[in-house]
């Protein structure tokens, strides 16, 4: 699965939206996406900021990213007063500004993948996906073993993501890499990247051979944090080691989360190139239908509780990882959410429509 930062638009009114449709459609247009698709980001992100622009005092910011070269991600944070029934305003003719009510309906028509939460006094998050016309969504979303879905942002101000990642799925087998390189800007990036590089070549072993291995490849680096796991869809396990503050909670995420107990991934102390220590064991635990992985780097603040936003649990795995960001990025470092759901069933395109 192909990994990238997520760059950051600000919206603070209405008249920034022809600067984040010049940003989007030039993304677009170098990963080769035909003007009807790019018609398609123009659309959503016209009636994003227009969203943006009514129910929001404070505006709010648009995350994308390129899907490999085969489409755009886009998600959609405000500042708002949330709504008490999102999924009736996703119906044309529908309103809480007095308007028109075509806008969320029109984000929906024009993405490949969308899925939104919005909950009163916590604002609203929009994700949507715009694929190349000729690309294969369902052949892809059935090769997929998990619902994997991230959100990964540089500092503010900074232009490099000292965070990073490696998702990468072999036969019946999904491994993971959450980083967190030390510091920020140029040499925090540095550090991740190598040590993504190291983790793919080294890929597929036990997270704490994994971890050597990417402790001896970045010995010449600032040196980073991380977190590997594994997740076997044969043995219904994971395993997973990690060195510094990469935090990380496992759910059980197909029922109710009020109470819901959940698991606190541990690391060892240490840092990755630098030093780690000299015993280090795999950590197992069971992994099925009903469970979902949530990492983070320490951009995000440690004391975050899920069951604070309501059925926040049935929603995309990106929208998971927004929400949190949304809500609990401390914006004074890079920052890196990573969830992983285990599937109930193959996605849908459209992932509101069940």
């Amino acid at each position: 699965m192909d990994v990238s930062t997520h760059i950051r638009l600000l919206i603070p009114d209405k008249s920034y939206a022809s600067i984040a449709k010049r940003e989007i459609s030039k993304m677009a247009d170098e990963a080769g996406m035909a003007p009807a698709d790019i018609g398609k980001l123009n659309i959503v992100v016209s009636e994003m900021t227009s969203n943006l622009a009514k129910h929001s005092k404070e505006g709010g910011e648009l995350l994308v990213r390129l899907i490999g070269q085969v489409g755009i991600e886009i998600i959609c944070l405000d500042k708002g007063p949330g709504m008490p029934e999102p999924q009736r305003m996703l119906e044309d003719g529908v309103s809480t500004y007095g308007s028109a009510g075509e806008g969320l309906g029109a984000i929906k028509r024009q993405s490949d993948v969308f899925d939104m939460f919005s909950q009163v006094e916590v604002g609203t998050v929009i994700l949507s996906r715009v694929y190349k016309s000729d690309f294969n969504l369902q052949r892809h979303l059935l090769e997929m073993r998990h619902e994997i879905g991230y959100v990964m942002v540089a500092k503010p101000n900074e232009t490099l993501c000292g965070d990073g990642l490696a998702i990468i799925q072999k036969g019946a087998e999904t491994y993971l890499l959450a980083l967190d390189g030390l510091g920020h800007g140029a040499h925090a990036n540095e550090a991740a990247r190598a040590a993504v590089e190291a983790f793919r070549a080294y890929a597929p072993h036990h997270p704490v051979d994994m971890l050597r291995h990417v402790h001896q490849q970045i010995r010449r680096t600032r040196g980073a944090v991380g977190m590997a796991v594994n997740i076997s869809s044969n043995s219904h396990k994971i395993s997973y080691c990690g060195i510094g503050n990469i935090s990380g909670k496992l759910y059980a995420a197909d029922i109710s989360l009020t109470g819901s107990p959940y698991k606190n991934i541990i690391s060892y102390n240490g840092i990755l190139g630098h030093n780690i220590p000299g015993t280090l064991n795999n950590q197992q635990l069971d992994w099925g239908r009903n469970k979902m992985l949530i990492l983070h780097s320490d951009g995000l603040r440690s004391r975050w509780e899920l069951t604070k936003y309501q059925s926040l649990n049935r929603h995309h795995a990106t929208t998971i990882a927004a929400v949190l960001y949304k809500e609990q990025s401390r914006q004074t470092d890079d920052t890196m959410v990573l969830v992983c759901k285990a599937k109930y069933k193959p996605d849908a395109p459209k992932y509101n429509q069940d």
